[in-house]
């Protein structure tokens, strides 16, 4: 018997997420949700929309999982506040990990994460909790991604990285070997970093310009 599952989002992650836990996991979903104010139809996929605030009401928690289907809005502060909350509510957090990922036997996940298709783990590397793994990244030996961050496709993360809190890493960007990037950070579409980077730094190609995170809450949605 599969566990019922419950996913935050109305957008096309949220849809993505449907299929992915649907046909490549053990849990069955059972209802979409979102802030009331963001309501916009009654049902996804034949499933009620309901809104979150209703969700202990609706779903016991003791009875239902809950996945936050965000992307990296304000540089993942939605989807970490949106997770905290459901977990203080007390439903059990899910994960995904695609049965077409490779992840190496002693890799750490954390909570709250979402692996897709073709990533490669190697060995002694380390996710935290609440951090989204599009498809088709390497996550290079004894490298670490701290909680809260959006890793988009086919980036290279090199062997002994450290990947502060609340990064997104665009598509195609590359990290080399035993480099530390610090909280709050935004690497763009095919940037390159080779030395270590402050928090609260953008890196387009190889120039690197510290400004505030605030800069970041304009991120929106795929």
């Amino acid at each position: 018997m599969k566990n019922k599952l419950i996913i935050f989002g109305n957008t096309e992650f949220a849809e993505i997420a449907y299929e992915y836990f649907t046909h490549d996991s053990d849990y069955e979903v059972v209802a979409f949700c979102v802030h009331r104010e963001y309501i916009n139809k009654e049902e996804i996929f034949g499933l009620p929309l309901v809104a979150f605030e209703d969700l202990p009401s609706l779903y016991n928690p003791n009875d239902h999982a809950f996945f936050g289907a965000c992307v990296y809005t304000k540089l993942n502060r939605i989807r970490t506040q949106v997770y905290l909350e459901a977990k203080a509510l007390g439903y059990e957090i899910a994960s995904y990990v695609s049965s077409y990922a490779f992840v190496w036997r002693n890799v750490k996940l954390g909570e709250h994460v979402f692996i897709f298709e073709d990533n490669t783990l190697q060995p002694f590397t380390e996710i935290g909790n609440n951090v989204v793994l599009w498809s088709g990244n390497h996550i290079g030996h004894h490298s670490k991604v701290d909680d809260n961050c959006f890793i988009s496709s086919h980036v290279v993360i090199s062997g002994g990285v450290t990947i502060g809190k609340n990064c997104f890493l665009g598509v195609n960007s590359t990290v080399n070997n035993a480099v530390s990037i610090g909280d709050d950070c935004l690497l763009s579409s095919a940037a390159l970093v080779v030395k270590n980077i402050p928090e609260d730094s953008i890196v387009k190609g190889k120039d690197i310009s510290p400004i505030s995170c605030r800069a970041y809450h304009k991120l929106t949605p795929r």
